[in-house]
């Protein structure tokens, strides 16, 4: 294999393209030969093809398949290969062809050898199969490219590097490209990026204003504009770049680019320039490899195979030194008639061309049925889930589907699960619940809901449908035209950042930057107060039937560190008036005095919000007169022109304006769970399954989720946020969080705490603490979290706490936190999620589960089991894992033992054959019983543990569930090795018994003559001058002979013998006396030709022993 890896500086002067050698390498999915460009910086030109591809930049092909039609087979092959028995019985069918040693027809090793890699290949090409048609579906989307003045649709593969292209609604983005103009004013646009992080709010990217009137297909022809920017990455917040045009330099960053992945919503059309194409765009960047999934039960198998080949080796040695000492002992006492060939003069030889017989006949102890069976085990596990009813989502019409057949044993000995929140735990759907307006609340509980009628908004024609609020008296209030009633929703319908749009009269959706912003629009919308459309400098609202247009002075907009949202405007009577919505905290600090009151009373009903696990939010407004009003916004203009510390000054005059509110109330937003979460992670939780959550939302609104679900609660001892913004920072935070755990937790346990032994049995501490913790942490501070030097903190820390939460992370950190716990914990993890967002994580981990939800199959696609609830997760475990792992653990003891048994006949029969290396059982009844025996096994273990388990118990004993490294000790007990002894015994004892009663009772002719010989001896050796000739033993097929009259047992081992040249001179030095005894009985039997006292012929005297041979057998 071949990685040539370079670096492409180019040298713009000269037009041409310069190389460095680095000394980095990598691997594709598809092993094949890689040129790896690695890029300081890239320049791409508009409408300039010819200039980029001398760059060699990627084109927008994808492909994540791993195959094509001439590397399947040897890829294939080498991956198969991989595991140990496959190559063993390749080695096995070798020696089967050497005919001096094969005992056995290689046609019994080939057979089973081809099903198994020939059933495995067609597995393997069908999946393949499915992601070339993933690949082709995606390649050939249409779009419409720029190109020789006029617009042209093109396939997505064809798209290049500097090509312009143009988006309409709700079409997906092809590349990453630089937006240079829209339909919208300013060069604005709207997207979802559902598919890079999970989040369906919209998103709003700006044009720069030199580009945003290029909006004709002549004027987009002439430019001719250079961008030269960071090089490829999976960063998915940071962009940098400069773009050259006319002589002047204008800076680029994330705002002004459109992912691949995004889909334009709520903008007409827009034209962009391909920065980013296929396998360099930051979604291909962020999608994991597709890695070769192997259960710890495979691995064991293989582990097993290497040491039951070492004990095979050493019955192979056994039986060789046997057959070299029978050879040299007894064997030369039939060299008379059973010559030698010339090859096989010695007993050492002898013995060691036995020792690979018997290679061939005991291999029967590492079978390549076991694999057989063991995927056809899997694969019957794979259909009780496919038909799990209690799997079925009769909503969406979606059930239940194993896309794997080889990792069902693994789901009972997970450890770590990984999970998404939007769309994994929630629904994504965010309801207007409760509310506190100057001191009362409206609102029911879910108790009272369902015996509470639902409000009728019938009075507003204008209303959602979809909308539910279960108490009437807000409804009167709001008809009595309460003042401070309808102030809170008139600052609900202007105070955010919706963008509405009305495809028919009456029909109005709303698209959302956050979904919390979307229900409380929605809220106000069915209240009467109606947002009904927005420019850039007017709202325009319908209160109550009536049209009002508020002019839209400022917007005050939130981020993390205000986590408040204003904005300023001029009702038509030319008030101006501050509407401002926040977190409580920050909104109460900022309050008139005269609120004071009324913020008690509303701090008390946040609370109850809050333990209701809802999300909460505080309004308030300010009157603002003209005059200040003015001269604020004169500070404001000037302030954002200001080109250094343009945000601290903006964040002081915003500070500013905000004093002096006075309270309206709060509301309550409910982030809508999947129904049974928070019952299937307490159930999980009890089976000592950790289960952490990443998620590319905001701190609050994941720790809001943490709360719903049950995994952050008020009465845990500490919860530790993670938010440094350098590495120090991080550092301290992790080393504090993990010093006060130890720390507590060595108080509480001894009463004294020893600084200096703090951390040395940390692992010990983990089992012990009973305290309880939650870890939260932000996605800038994970990035510096998962850095070698603070990785092992990051994850000894996370492993104390019992709740851990990761924020704001992106793609690539989510396989990056499962890698670190797969990497050093040793553990087997599951991760589910439902968008393209969480590929990487589903690929990286042991497991990965989609969830067939509202953003999109790429989940589903990359993932080795897939259905449309979280709550199904819970039984996906707890039965079906627990039943896969039982059913394997028993199936391979009792593999075991039914191999051992039945290989172990042969090792015994070799004591009373010679170490002739001769089977001892017919080799039909042999492929007979192991059929029996194989298909018997599985109907029957099938049969009697679908009959008698009941999957009912392991979801009410879950603490019963963890079976973990079962297989591996099961055969570490003494008790299994003894069982499989002592049956081998019993097995054999009663043929021992049987033989040696007939030997007694009934003496064949090969019994008597074993009793003269033993006579003989008795009265004493007579003296012969006899040359020594070693001859070997058979090495052929053959059946079970020793019962049979006559001398089978001695002379059919020289069927397939040629004679030795040495026979000829036996007979001269061979007295009369030590042939006559043997002369008169073959006369008796008449069965073999007579041998003469004197030198014999010996092509005949062969001839006739294999003669005899034949006949005897």
């Amino acid at each position: 294999m071949l990685f040539v890896v370079l670096s492409s500086i180019p040298d713009t002067s000269k037009g041409s393209l310069k190389f460095k050698a680095q000394n980095r390498c990598d691997i594709n999915a598809q092993n094949q030969v890689v040129f790896l460009i690695v890029e300081k910086e890239r320049r791409v030109k508009a409408n300039a093809r010819e200039y980029n591809e001398k760059f060699l930049y990627a084109n927008n092909h994808i492909k994540t398949s791993k195959y094509n039609i001439f590397t399947f087979l040897p890829i294939n092959l080498f991956e198969q290969f991989q595991r140990v028995a496959n190559a063993y019985f390749v080695v096995l069918l070798i020696l089967q062809l050497i005919p001096e040693i094969s005992s056995l027809s290689w046609f019994t090793t080939i057979v089973p050898l081809v099903l198994v890699l020939v059933i495995t290949a067609v597995k393997d090409a069908s999946d393949d199969y499915f992601r070339h048609k993933s690949d082709q579906q995606v390649n050939n989307r249409q779009s419409q490219v720029l190109i020789r003045g006029s617009l042209q649709k093109e396939k997505w593969m064809n798209v290049r590097v500097g090509d312009i292209i143009k988006l309409e609604n709700n079409q997906f983005v092809a590349a990453d490209i630089l937006l240079l103009c829209s339909s919208e004013p300013y060069g604005l646009c709207y997207i979802e990026t559902a598919e890079l992080d999970g989040e369906t709010n919209l998103k709003v990217r700006q044009a720069l204003s030199v580009t945003s009137d290029l909006g004709d297909v002549s004027k987009l022809m002439d430019f001719d504009g250079e961008v030269v920017c960071e090089p490829p990455n999976n960063k998915l917040d940071k962009f940098t770049g400069t773009l050259h045009w006319k002589d002047n330099k204008y800076s680029l960053d994330n705002e002004n680019m459109l992912l691949r992945g995004c889909i334009l919503r709520n903008t007409e059309w827009c034209f962009g320039m391909v920065i980013f194409a296929g396998l360099q765009t930051k979604l291909m960047q962020n999608c994991g490899r597709t890695k070769f999934k192997r259960t710890s039960i495979d691995k064991l198998m293989n582990t097993l195979v290497l040491w039951i080949f070492a004990f095979l080796i050493c019955m192979g040695v056994i039986l060789a030194i046997g057959n070299t000492i029978w050879e040299t002992c007894i064997g030369r006492k039939f060299e008379l008639f059973l010559p030698r060939d010339d090859f096989q003069s010695s007993a050492v030889f002898s013995g060691f061309l036995t020792f690979w017989s018997y290679i061939i006949i005991l291999n029967t102890v590492v079978p390549i049925s076991l694999y057989v069976s063991v995927e056809v085990l899997r694969l019957g596990h794979s259909f009780f889930i496919n038909w799990d009813r209690k799997m079925y989502h009769s909503q969406t019409d979606t059930s239940a589907e194993a896309r794997t057949t080889t990792l069902n044993e693994e789901l009972g000995q997970v450890e770590f699960l990984f999970s998404d929140k939007t769309g994994t735990l929630t629904q994504n759907v965010m309801v207007f619940s409760k509310c506190s307006i100057t001191g009362r609340t409206y609102g029911t509980s879910d108790a009272l809901t369902l015996k509470t009628a639902c409000v009728d908004f019938s009075f507003n024609p204008l209303c959602d449908q979809g909308f539910k609020f279960y108490d009437c008296s807000l409804v009167e209030a709001v008809k009595r035209e309460e003042s401070a009633v309808q102030e809170f929703f008139r600052l609900l319908a202007l105070c955010h950042t919706v963008m509405p749009e009305e495809k028919s009269e009456g029909k109005l959706e709303y698209q959302a930057q956050s979904p919390d912003e979307g229900a409380l629009v929605t809220a106000a919308r069915n209240f009467g107060f109606i947002f009904r459309a927005r420019t850039p400098e007017t709202i325009t609202l319908c209160e109550m039937g009536r049209a009002v247009t508020y002019e839209l002075l400022a917007i005050l907009d939130f981020n993390n560190v205000r986590k408040r949202m204003s904005v300023i405007v001029r009702n038509p009577q030319g008030q101006i008036k501050l509407y401002c919505k926040g977190a409580d905290t920050i909104v109460f600090d900022r309050l008139d005095p005269s609120s004071e009151n009324l913020m008690y009373t509303t701090s008390e009903h946040l609370s109850e919000f809050a333990g209701e696990g809802l999300r909460t939010l505080a309004l308030a407004y300010k009157d603002l007169s003209e005059e200040y009003y003015q001269v604020w916004k004169k500070k404001l203009h000037y302030a954002s022109t200001v080109i250094e510390n343009r945000d601290e000054q903006l964040a002081v005059l915003y500070e500013e304006i905000e004093q002096g509110m006075k309270l309206l109330g709060a509301t309550a937003i409910e982030d809508k769970l999947q129904e049974g979460v928070p019952e299937t992670i307490a159930c999980l939780n009890l089976a000592d399954i950790k289960i952490w959550v990443l998620t590319g939302d905001k701190l609050e609104t994941a720790m809001n989720i943490g709360y719903s679900c049950n995994m952050l609660r008020d009465d845990m001892n500490e919860v530790f946020v993670i938010s440094g913004l350098t590495q120090l920072e991080v550092q301290q935070q992790l080393r504090s969080a993990k010093e006060l755990i130890l720390g507590l937790s060595r108080v509480n346990s001894t009463g004294d705490v020893e600084k200096g032994d703090m951390f040395a049995e940390d692992s010990v501490f983990e089992e012990a603490i009973i305290a309880e913790y939650a870890l939260v942490v932000n996605g800038h501070s994970l990035a510096h979290a998962l850095e070698p030097q603070l990785e092992h903190t990051l994850l000894d820390l996370a492993c104390l706490c019992k709740t851990v939460i990761c924020c704001r992370v992106t793609p690539m950190q989510k396989a990056q936190v499962v890698e670190l716990v797969r990497r050093h914990k040793r553990a087997v993890t599951l991760a589910v999620g439902d968008g393209a967002n969480d590929v990487s994580m589903i690929k990286t981990a042991h497991i990965g589960v989609g969830i067939s939800g509202q953003e999109g199959m790429q989940a589903v696609l990359a993932s080795d089991y897939s259905f449309a609830q979280f709550r199904y997760l819970q039984r996906l475990l707890l039965v079906h894992g627990r039943w896969s792992y039982f059913r394997m653990c028993h199936f391979l003891a009792y593999f075991f033992y039914k191999n051992f048994a039945f290989t172990l006949v042969h090792f015994w029969y070799g004591f009373f054959c010679g170490f002739s290396a001769q089977i001892g059982l017919d080799t039909h009844y042999w492929t007979a019983v192991n059929h029996l025996f194989v298909w018997g096994s599985l109907i029957m273990y099938f049969a009697v543990l679908f009959a008698m388990q009941s999957d009912g118990l392991f979801g009410i004993f879950p603490s019963s569930f963890p079976f973990l490294g079962t297989a591996r000790n099961c055969l570490s007990e003494k008790s299994v090795w003894l069982v499989i002894l002592l049956t081998t015994v019993v097995c054999i004892l009663p043929g021992l018994v049987v033989s040696f009663l007939r030997v007694d009772l009934f003496p064949t002719l090969t019994d008597k003559v074993r009793h003269l010989q033993q006579s003989s001896k008795k009265q004493g050796p007579k003296e012969q001058n006899l040359r020594r000739v070693r001859r070997t033993s058979s090495r052929r097929s053959a059946y079970a002979f020793s019962h049979q009259q006559g001398y089978g047992e001695l002379i059919t081992s020289g069927k397939n013998m040629r004679m030795s040249t040495l026979s000829s001179t036996v007979s001269l030095e061979r007295p009369a006396q030590s042939s006559s005894w043997i002369e008169n009985i073959l006369k008796r039997k008449n069965e073999v030709s007579c041998i003469s006292p004197e030198r014999p012929d010996p092509p005949e005297s062969h001839k006739d022993s294999r003669a005899s041979a034949d006949r005897l057998t």
